[in-house]
């Protein structure tokens, strides 16, 4: 949990704790654009945000309703791992293409 809400830029875990829709294979990951300012029932709240892929990477803009006591701070996406180095800290050229000869 994030403290009493949720803010702009909080990578969030939308999962069944959060609403049963998002159950199981259902979940997804939400950067929060925006939170509803106006009341809603006692403990839900409208949140925007994109739903980020494995990769970090924003799929679809998304506006849901959930339960403040199920949201989950996620985990951070996977990256690219880095570059191979040689043993001179260069970059490995093998990873390069050929070049024309």
């Amino acid at each position: 949990m994030f403290g009493p809400l949720p803010e702009p830029g909080d990578i969030l875990l939308i999962g069944e704790p959060a609403s049963v829709q998002f159950a199981g294979d259902r979940a997804l990951t939400l950067r929060l654009i925006t939170r509803a300012k106006e009341p809603t029932c006692d403990g839900w709240i409208w949140l925007t945000g994109y739903v980020l892929d494995q990769h970090g990477k924003a799929t679809a803009k998304r506006e849901l309703y959930v339960q403040v006591a199920g949201l989950r701070p996620a985990p951070t996406p996977t990256s690219r791992p880095a570059r191979a180095a040689d043993r001179r800290g260069r970059p490995d050229r093998r990873s390069r293409p050929a070049a024309p000869r």
